[in-house]
């Protein structure tokens, strides 16, 4: 089933930090794997059956491979390796099974990419086992994949919102087997976060999932989403934010057709253009320095606050529509 698989071609994903997983299994016979619950039960015994066919290895050996596939890249040796430590990815799989019963097929199959992923990460100089090096990206991928799939919305996307995902429900049970009530202000203190992001979380768990585009009833043309409340300002808003904004182009462009010489490029070049010129272009234009032009715009736009002022009487309506 495996003997294709392309141990270069893994994609990244977020690494998390598990509690550790025992490297006993390696010495565990397979057949514990027998007394699973039935989760697609014809298809995890032929699996079972499949990877019970490759042998487990020896500290020697599995080093001996990894550095193969490590210093020469070979293929072969990285199959072997990720091949004899698939009944790991099933221990820890099933560890996790309680908190996806659809399928544990699919907590294996990530299983098998993150295993995949350590066999291309994984440093055999540094005198870790292999094993116990990828039971870490096995585990960072199945949480990851509960995590994205668990409902239509992501339930976290923070390392402190998974790790409350797996805590929050053992901690709950924990405590009302010790008659004592899974208050959100208890779980905060034994679990050291927030009361809010207890009251959150244990919403995400227990909320249900509704799609904006689903019919209001059965046989009713109109959708959830019809009846959400828009973004956009209101219809009197926006005809009051057209008005004042025609008020003042027809203001802006009375104002200027008084002006002349310097004050009308200025008022052209400076204060209406998109890509107002700069102070040197206009100076060289009229044989000015910059401070002057600086200047004349200065008096400038005090004569053109004044003027609005003057003409507009609700002057603060019309900023507070403009901004």
């Amino acid at each position: 089933m495996l003997k294709n698989a392309n141990i270069e071609g893994v994609s990244d994903a977020e690494r998390e930090t598990p509690a550790e997983v025992r490297e006993s299994e390696e010495t565990k016979s397979t057949n514990s794997c027998d007394s699973y619950r039935p989760v697609s039960f014809d298809a995890f015994r032929m699996y079972l059956g499949e990877i019970k066919r490759y042998p487990l290895l020896s500290r020697e050996d599995e080093t001996d491979l990894a550095i193969r596939y490590r210093e020469k890249g070979d293929i072969v040796a990285a199959h072997k390796l990720v091949t004899a430590n698939l009944r790991l990815v099933v221990k820890i799989a099933k560890d996790l099974q309680q908190y996806w019963i659809q399928n544990l097929m699919d907590l294996i199959q990530e299983g098998n990419v993150g295993l995949m992923r350590a066999a291309k990460k994984f440093d055999p100089y540094l005198g870790y086992k292999f094993s116990y090096y990828a039971s870490f990206w096995i585990k960072a991928y199945i949480i990851k994949f509960i995590m994205d799939n668990w409902k239509l919305v992501k339930i976290g996307t923070t390392q402190a919102q998974r790790k409350l995902f797996f805590n929050l429900q053992k901690e709950k049970k924990r405590l009302e087997a010790r008659g004592k009530e899974a208050s959100p202000q208890s779980l905060s203190r034994r679990l050291n976060v927030k009361e809010s992001e207890i009251v959150e979380m244990d919403q995400r768990l227990n909320g249900g999932e509704l799609s904006i585009d689903s019919p209001l009833k059965e046989g009713s043309e109109d959708t959830h989403k019809s009846f959400l409340p828009s973004n956009d300002l209101p219809i009197d808003e926006q005809l009051a934010d057209r008005e004042a904004k025609a008020l003042l182009h027809d203001k802006l462009m009375l104002f200027g057709e008084q002006l002349t010489g310097k004050e009308a490029v200025i008022f052209d070049k400076r204060l209406l253009c998109e890509e107002p010129a700069t102070l040197r272009e206009i100076g060289e234009k009229f044989g000015v320095s910059r401070e002057r032009v600086r200047q004349i715009e200065s008096r400038l736009k005090m004569k053109l606050k004044a003027c609005l002022e003057e003409e507009i009487q609700d002057i603060d309506l019309l900023k507070a529509s403009l901004i």
